[in-house]
């Protein structure tokens, strides 16, 4: 049986953190879809472009591993993909709340679909896009939150505002 998973979200910017889960994934499912979520109710740092751009250079060497946009509902999203199971990545107790919350909606939506959680390792649980956010729009070195590549994207983004 092939194993597809979808590991979803904002990534706003992508992190260290999200590289930990999805290198994590990929050694467990034949293939795995990083799924870029559009909201368009949201005003994103990053444009949706450059957001995919930045997470397909940090899993280039992952030879499983693809990123993609999508928007609508999550479910219906990895349906379309035929992905059996949804990845999410868990670093401190108050991502349970919500993720657990979501998987539950999801398992309602469509209980063909589970939801894993991965838990980050300890140096990244403090890391979000909040945080690299944050740092960046207030002038901070957050060059070791993400990778190369991101940074420059990050940094390009700021200079251009």
């Amino acid at each position: 049986m092939h194993r597809k998973a979808i590991y979803p979200g904002s990534f706003d910017p992508p992190t260290l953190g999200h590289l930990d889960v999805v290198e994590r994934a990929a050694k467990i499912f034949d293939e795995v879809i990083v799924a870029v979520g559009i909201n368009s109710a949201k005003v994103p740092f990053l444009p949706v472009e450059d957001r995919v751009q930045g997470l397909q250079a940090m899993v280039s060497h992952l030879p499983n591993v693809s990123v993609m946009s999508f928007s609508g509902l999550l479910v219906d999203f990895a349906t379309s993909q035929s992905a059996q199971v949804l990845v999410r990545g868990l670093r401190l107790t108050g991502d349970f709340d919500y993720e657990f919350q979501t998987a539950l909606a999801n398992r309602r939506l469509n209980p063909a679909i589970e939801t894993i959680f991965l838990m980050t390792k300890w140096e990244h649980s403090y890391l979000s896009s909040s945080v690299v956010r944050e740092v960046a729009s207030l002038g901070g070195d957050y060059s070791g939150f993400v990778v190369p590549a991101v940074a420059e994207i990050i940094r390009n983004r700021i200079t251009s505002r």
